[in-house]
């Protein structure tokens, strides 16, 4: 009889403490759904960072052709030629290189829609004054004659009658991109030969 009463005790001890315990906890509602939470990406966007670069020795490290038709707008035919310049010590040029874009199939060079030339030079004032000349000459022939961003630097758009060309240079270098045959039209040359100008002196990463 003594150990029942312990037990019925015992047990009536261990109700009590549970009856209290249910009463102290109160019954909460469900936590609210977790929202997830977008965090914007801190990598920038990839733009063209111009420098006075080595002259490379393929086209697609000059402008891709996938960056190329997204300038254009459209898919140019057959694949890029380069063809490598010499030296001339005459004028402090110290290497040349030239990429054809959009030459149809068997056709030659003179039928590129885009021509980018890269040049490097003893030093900048060589490539500046180089520049200059060409734009004096192209100004003489009867070109219209106007500045243009490129980047964050400055170039100069030539408009001739059948080709239009944006030339620049950047240290020791100019860049210039040829629109032969008035491929691009008058109206998108400043959308689209920027553009062109800051990649071909932009390597890649």
């Amino acid at each position: 009889m003594r150990g029942n009463r312990f037990f019925v005790a015992l047990g009536a001890g261990v109700l009590v403490v549970c009856t209290a315990c249910s009463s102290a906890v109160p019954q909460t509602q469900a936590p609210p759904p977790q929202i997830p939470r977008i965090t914007p990406s801190t990598v920038p966007s990839r733009v063209p960072v111009m420098v006075d670069r080595a002259l490379p020795d393929d086209c697609e490290l000059v402008v891709s052709v996938d960056v190329m038709n997204s300038a254009i707008g459209q898919e140019l035919p057959g694949e890029p030629r380069i063809i490598i310049g010499i030296k001339e010590p005459g004028i402090g040029r110290t290497g040349k290189i030239d990429c054809y874009y959009g030459i149809p199939e068997k056709k030659g060079l003179l039928d590129a829609k885009i021509v980018i030339g890269l040049s490097t030079y003893t030093d900048d004032l060589t490539a500046r004054t180089r520049v200059s000349e060409s734009v004096e000459a192209e100004r003489a022939a009867g070109a219209k004659v106007s500045e243009v961003d490129v980047g964050k630097q400055k170039g100069t758009l030539v408009e001739g009658k059948d080709e239009q060309l944006l030339i620049g240079s950047l240290g020791k270098s100019t860049f210039v991109v040829r629109n032969r045959n008035n491929f691009i039209p008058k109206e998108k040359l400043i959308a689209i030969l920027p553009v062109l100008a800051a990649q071909s002196m932009t390597p890649p990463v």
